[in-house]
């Protein structure tokens, strides 16, 4: 009623418009050399320029009120000129929500327990961790490409991993990163520990990365008698071949032990197009040949690469672009080189075996113990993720038993080789019971007949209407491994399927063909003695038993679309 409502809303608007200009006065009056910059900077961005008519009115509207907040400024000045300081420092990193202001109250300057200053500093997190995320690109088998954004911390599996979450694929640990260089015609498998975003600094613009499968990156954990000949280990000669199979690696992953790899192998020479056989040492220190037939002294022993700063590659080009003697090829590029093919040291072993020997000893005397690591790591995750993922199934599953009912009364099979067997020949009757439901009138989506050709286009391992030389290359790519797969449509007969399979490190091809019986289509192997209403059918069955096939069919040839 008396007004001094409003007169005391006018005093404080005034108040904080002279408090401003009397602390911009301050500043210039008490740093007017060192902090001249600060104070220019500080009014250009705030636009606080004071005018006359203003500063007069304050005068003489309260002048013991604001006489007392310069009593209060010129105690709080050197706590407010370093806040000033620091908003200039993050003046880049302001959010545009967040006005450029300095905040006139010095107690609420500190970044500890600002209301203010406290959204900036997380906003300055943000920004640094950013910073540490890269781009990358990874191309799938049918050329499909994805970009992925991932810290510089993070390692080859861990990528793999990620692709496999987004790709909704299965993570059987086989799964890898493939550094390809398609000028050069080189590729090669990252190690499970290495960095991706190092290696992705190293390659040049046209390399890029593939995701791919490839069973046999660690196989020779498993069987290492089938990768390192007696001939071509050296303490084999000396022992006599009784070195046990579990000391074989041993001799490897240990760095105090000298282990050595040796064997004919031609290197091309620098510059041209021609081969030379030449005996050579792989041993910790690097890659030897010998200038003297086979001898080993030092005098005759000369440098071809060390292992430290090199990488082994796959030659993919074919051996006419090289004039290479045999199609066994490989090549030791240094990690600084990216695209100078005179850096390259271009081998060339005499067979499959003795190639894949090479390369792998190269891999185990580079890595060593680092190797096996990366080989244990999924076996003891999932050992720990083993209590915790016991119960998946409900209870009235786990109450579920194989059951004989052949007799009077049922019973109860213990025997689980004779419960697998129960299961394969339920699910074969059930197979002819639906179709013979479905001949006789029974609503079916699609004609058995018709259902039979096409069900297995949705399977990982039916690969349609590609060439041999097409399945020859995604077979030796994802690893020459026992059991390794695939189908495909057959080129000679348009009604006919062929099982392309490794074996022994040697590709097979066994033609499906048709046979027809009581007016119903079945598919076969072995000329009709064992037959199969659909190909998922058949690939079970023999995933189970080896049948005519020189193995059982283990591991399918996958192509995933990321």
């Amino acid at each position: 009623l008396d007004g001094s409502g409003p007169q005391c809303l006018f005093d404080d608007d005034v108040d904080l418009e002279q408090l401003v200009n009397d602390m911009n006065s301050s500043m210039e009056s008490v740093y007017s050399g060192v902090a001249q910059a600060d104070t220019a900077l500080l009014l250009s961005n705030g636009h606080m320029h004071p005018t006359h008519h203003h500063h007069h009115h304050v005068h003489t509207a309260c002048p013991g009120h604001v006489q007392g907040h310069r009593q209060r400024l010129r105690q709080s000045q050197p706590m407010h000129i370093q806040a000033v300081r620091c908003l200039q420092e993050e003046h880049q990193l302001r959010p545009a929500s967040l006005p450029a202001i300095p905040n006139p109250f010095p107690e609420l300057c500190s970044l500890a327990g600002s209301p203010v200053l406290s959204p900036m500093q997380t906003s300055n997190n943000h920004v640094s961790g950013q910073a540490l995320m890269q781009q990358m690109k990874v191309w799938s088998e049918d050329g499909a490409g994805k970009v992925v954004e991932i810290p510089a911390d993070m390692t080859a599996r861990d990528v793999c991993q990620l692709l496999v979450y987004k790709s909704h694929c299965l993570d059987d640990n086989a799964w890898t990163l493939v550094e390809h260089h398609p000028i050069l015609g080189l590729e090669r498998c990252l190690e499970d520990h290495e960095l991706v975003v190092q290696v992705q600094a190293s390659m040049s613009s046209d390399s890029k990365f593939l995701f791919r499968k490839n069973y046999a990156k660690y196989e020779f954990f498993r069987n290492p008698l089938n990768f390192f000949p007696e001939q071509m280990v050296a303490w084999c000669q000396e022992s006599d071949g009784s070195i046990p199979q579990s000391q074989l690696l041993q001799n490897f992953l240990n760095s105090s032990s000298c282990p050595e790899i040796q064997g004919y192998l031609y290197m091309k020479e620098p510059g041209r197009k021609s081969w030379k056989k030449l005996y050579m040492f792989l041993r910790r220190s690097g890659l030897y040949y010998s200038t003297k037939g086979t001898s080993k002294e030092p005098r005759h022993l000369q440098l071809v690469s060390d292992l430290e700063d090199s990488n082994i590659f796959t030659i993919i080009t074919g051996k006419k672009l090289h004039n290479a003697p045999t199609d066994y090829q490989f090549c030791i590029k240094p990690s600084k080189v990216r695209s100078d093919c005179k850096e390259l040291k271009m081998l060339c072993a005499e067979d499959e075996q003795s190639r894949t020997c090479w390369m792998t000893a190269f891999r185990l005397l580079k890595y060593g113990i680092v190797l096996y690591q990366n080989y244990n790591a999924p076996q003891q995750r999932k050992a720990n993720l083993l209590p915790l993922s016991a119960p998946v199934r409900s209870v009235s599953e786990n109450s579920l038993v194989a059951m004989d009912f052949s007799g009077r009364t049922g019973r109860i099979i213990d025997n689980p080789v004779e419960a697998q067997s129960a299961a394969v020949e339920e699910g074969q009757t059930w197979r002819k019971r639906s179709q013979r439901m479905n001949v006789l009138g029974s609503p079916s989506p699609l004609h058995p007949s018709s259902l039979s050709t096409v069900i297995h286009r949705t399977q990982v391992w039916f690969h349609g209407r590609i060439m041999r030389e097409e399945a020859h290359k995604m077979i030796i790519q994802q690893g020459q491994v026992d059991g390794l797969f695939l189908l495909r449509d057959s080129q000679s007969n348009p009604k006919a399927f062929v099982l392309t399979l490794c074996h022994h490190q040697k590709i097979k091809h066994f033609q499906i063909l048709p046979c027809e019986e009581d007016g119903q289509v079945f598919f076969s192997l072995d000329d009709g003695a064992t037959k199969f209403t659909d190909l998922i059918h058949l690939v079970e069955f023999y995933q189970l038993n080896r049948g005519v096939l020189p193995c059982k069919l283990k591991h399918p040839c996958t192509a995933v679309a990321l």
